[in-house]
């Protein structure tokens, strides 16, 4: 059955090292398909453990349980818990603990076994014998029951400091969303769940669970999960699959047990380095100044259609025109709504012939125009300007309906302070007071961007 889900998912190609998965945990028949998704991204990976973070159906307790030493054992052969980062995690504080009994009749660790042992290397061996670990992984299963939002924080730090610099930890979350009788409402409350995790808000996510705004039975383990994708460092969440009950058996009716899946992958960025090339920066800066003349010469958008996988990512970007190494033109797209050579398309058409603070550029001007990309990262909610790295990050800062951003370059180009920086950012971008980005209200997104240019394009 697992083969067969691996063999149908279709997941897009991620950039980046995935950190972590958020899986659902209902019989496979039902939910076994959205799985399949992030499990096929990471196959054959060398991760060496994998943090499980179940959710308690049975036993009510505060804080989350370790299993302890030993197995878990599925018809594929044994697992080993990891003892080593185990030991690194106990009698640390009295939230996280060791308790087996918790695991009793407990099934959301164990769904996602059978999975982590179809995709992840295995030793050779004959077959699968539940005597021996075959396999080149170990587990850390974690039972999560009632927490605050100081414990869920507090457990993703313990996580924080048992991981250390590792690379080769997984976390996975087992969770499902919508629990109800409503179809229609499936929809919408899966929707502001998804929307917290998709950015990262795990304390909005925190509230929104509590107040019932969102639903998901492994809602805390995501939270944490959350909170210590934060601590990492610089990372995004791509929605891979979402689905329900009531769609997957094709009974739509009103009244019916209707069951949330999603599947989803939390991706590390690594250092500064974006996963563009040499050749796809130079492709990327062709299309821009040919989307541009052909705009200019037609009035109509390049016609054009690429194949590589990374261009095809939906990501986001800005593309500066600058002239005698002054601005000409800047407009950009920060969160990429489809494939990357269409936003860098569709962004040079409109740095050309858009920008508020310019005329509409001239067949003649362009022949002097020296074209600028930046290619972003997916943006990542902050709770602190601490967070923020001058000339690494760019920023985005929105309270209500008012927004303004700044990209990485400006930071370098200006020479400001961090305080200049965000201070000019509200002001200046945002139409806010200069020094709203210390209103508990005002959110904080950073972003990385590769940048380069006609003059610098192997930048």
């Amino acid at each position: 059955m697992i083969d067969g889900f691996l063999d149908k998912a279709e997941p897009l190609p991620l950039s980046g090292r995935i950190l972590m998965l958020i899986s659902p945990h209902a019989g496979y028949g039902f939910s076994g398909p959205t799985a399949a998704f992030g499990y096929k991204l990471i196959k054959d990976k060398n991760y060496k453990t994998v943090i499980i973070l179940g959710t308690s159906h049975h036993k009510f307790f505060n804080g989350a349980a370790l299993y302890g030493p030993g197995t878990f054992v599925t018809s594929l052969g044994q697992v080993d818990v990891d003892e080593e980062f185990l030991n690194s995690l106990t009698n640390k504080d009295p939230e996280l603990f060791v308790d087996a009994s918790a695991f009793s009749n407990e099934h959301s660790v164990e769904v996602q076994l059978p999975f982590l042992q179809k995709v992840l290397p295995s030793y050779p061996s004959a077959g699968p014998d539940k005597s021996v670990n075959n396999y080149s992984w170990k587990i850390l299963p974690v039972v999560v029951g009632d927490c605050s939002l100081e414990t869920c924080k507090k457990i993703a730090l313990l996580f924080k400091e048992a991981i250390g610099t590792r690379k080769d930890v997984l976390v996975v979350v087992s969770t499902d969303l919508y629990h109800g009788y409503d179809f229609n409402e499936a929809d919408m409350v899966d929707k502001v769940t998804l929307d917290l995790m998709g950015k990262m808000d795990y304390q909005g996510l925190y509230y929104a669970l509590r107040d019932g705004n969102a639903q998901a039975c492994g809602g805390f383990g995501a939270v944490i999960a959350l909170s210590l994708a934060n601590e990492l460092g610089s990372l995004r969440l791509e929605l891979l699959s979402h689905t329900n009950s009531a769609r997957v058996t094709a009974n739509l009716a009103k009244g019916n047990w209707t069951v949330g899946y999603a599947s989803c992958a939390v991706m590390a960025q690594e250092g500064d380095n974006m996963l563009l090339n040499v050749q796809q920066k130079q492709r990327l800066l062709e299309i821009a100044r040919d989307a541009i003349e052909t705009y200019l010469q037609t009035g109509k958008k390049l016609p054009i259609k690429d194949t590589d996988s990374t261009l095809n990512q939906k990501m986001g970007a800005f593309v500066t025109l600058n002239q005698h190494k002054e601005l000409r033109g800047c407009i950009g797209n920060l969160v990429g709504n489809q494939p990357l050579y269409l936003t860098v398309r569709d962004m040079a058409i409109a740095a050309a012939m858009e920008d508020p603070r310019f005329p509409a550029l001239t067949a003649q001007e362009f022949k002097s125009v020296e074209v600028e990309i930046s290619v972003l990262s997916p943006l990542v909610r902050i709770f602190s300007a601490e967070k923020i790295e001058l000339g690494k990050h760019g920023v985005l800062v929105r309270k209500g309906y008012q927004s303004g951003v700044f990209l990485p370059q400006v930071a370098t180009e200006t020479g400001w302070s961090k305080e200049e920086f965000l201070n000019n950012l509200c002001a200046h971008k945002a139409g806010l007071p200069a020094d709203a980005w210390k209103d508990k209200d005002t959110e904080l997104y950073v972003f990385t961007a590769d940048v380069f240019s006609e003059k610098e394009p192997g930048k």
